[in-house]
């Protein structure tokens, strides 16, 4: 029972009552003088027509209000069966159910992390060893050089007419129909020898799924079709396994560029270390230079003062000079030859800011 039948039955219910009390205000009235007080009962019925009245004028905009929201759930029912019929005539198409797949494919990559033109190359050309053209729709390329093939061309027609199929029987014969489709497209895939056309290749080749259902489906008429696929070294992948497999070849390629980074690191340290070698030796001949010229000077001073200065000096006794000869000082610094590191335990404790001759600095 709707919500119209209920409010047209209290509807009956509250008119057949009302005729009910008329009747006998009716009876009362002939049996009973005219003034016998009766306007109380007068003003309840005027207020009970009244109320009637809005009763009836709301279920009238409920029933127009419903009519219409059924008029538009109906409209929008009609457009989605027609929306749906035209996917499900586009996707039995065979270029447009390639395009599907081939934009879910692209899709996976991409959320995958992977590049265009650096880690994979959609649908290049190549030559098997058999002479035949093949362009399959992508190939991915992993960290050791190795190129990985993805079809993405699968038949699905049977699963289609497996979902619109409404007796049991018939659903289950589309089910096996769609699963030897699919094994059918596996041995075409097998014979097309796509290893052979992109070397160095993986010696398997990725048949893409573009939704988990048609494999899921496909395994409930034929459970084997796994083992069957990589026996003939063909893997099939839905979107959740290929995701999965494209994730670890994008770790595969971060890894690799860090090893790549950590050779150049190493390679630049080798460079640096070199180079303050040959820098300390410079500095070491240079010390050696400079304590060379400091005795050599301090000899001269010493010269200069024993042969020179003496006879400069009775100048001075004699009053002829205006000024003495002032005496240079000798140099007594010492310049500090470079070390080698002393191992720990053997000299200061680590963190020491302590120097190697006792100062600091």
């Amino acid at each position: 029972m709707d919500a119209a039948s209920l409010l047209l039955g209290l509807l009956l219910g509250a008119l057949l009552a009302t005729a009910v009390t008329l009747a006998a205000v009716a009876l009362l009235a002939r049996r009973r003088p005219a003034d016998t007080g009766l306007e109380p009962v007068h003003e309840s019925l005027d207020h009970l027509h009244r109320l009637l009245a809005g009763i009836e004028r709301d279920r009238a905009t409920a029933h127009g209000e419903l009519r219409e929201q059924m008029g538009t759930v109906g409209q929008t029912s009609a457009q989605l069966r027609h929306e749906t019929a035209a996917l499900v005539t586009a996707l039995r198409t065979p270029h447009v159910r390639g395009r599907w797949g081939e934009v879910q494919l692209r899709r996976v990559v991409e959320v995958a992390g992977l590049l265009e033109h650096c880690d994979f190359v959609e649908q290049p050309s190549g030559t098997n060893d058999a002479g035949a053209g093949v362009r399959p729709d992508l190939v991915v390329t992993l960290a050791d050089g190795r190129q990985v093939v993805v079809d993405a061309k699968v038949p699905f027609t049977g699963y289609i007419d497996a979902v619109q199929a409404t007796d049991q029987a018939v659903r289950a014969e589309r089910i096996a129909d769609h699963a030897r489709q699919l094994r059918a497209h596996v041995d075409a895939l097998a014979a097309r020898r796509y290893p052979t056309a992109f070397r160095p290749a993986a010696p398997f080749t990725v048949l893409f799924v573009p939704s988990d259902g048609f494999l899921t489906t496909a395994l409930e008429a034929e459970p084997g079709l796994l083992e069957y696929g990589f026996a003939r070294d063909i893997v099939l992948a839905t979107p959740s396994t290929l995701l999965a497999l494209l994730r670890t070849v994008a770790y595969s390629w971060r890894q690799e560029r860090l090893a790549r980074d950590a050779d150049q690191v190493l390679e630049v340290g080798r460079r640096l270390h070199a180079r303050l070698t040959t820098l300390s030796g410079h500095l070491t001949r240079l010390g050696s230079a400079l304590g060379t010229a400091t005795a050599r000077y301090n000899d001269t001073v010493g010269s200069y003062e024993r042969s020179v200065l003496t006879a400069a000096r009775r100048f001075d006794e004699l009053g002829i000079a205006e000024s003495e000869v002032p005496t240079p000082p000798p140099v007594e610094a010492t310049v500090r030859a470079l070390r080698p590191p002393v191992p720990q335990g053997e000299g200061d404790a680590p963190g020491s800011l302590t120097s190697r001759d006792g100062t600091g600095g």
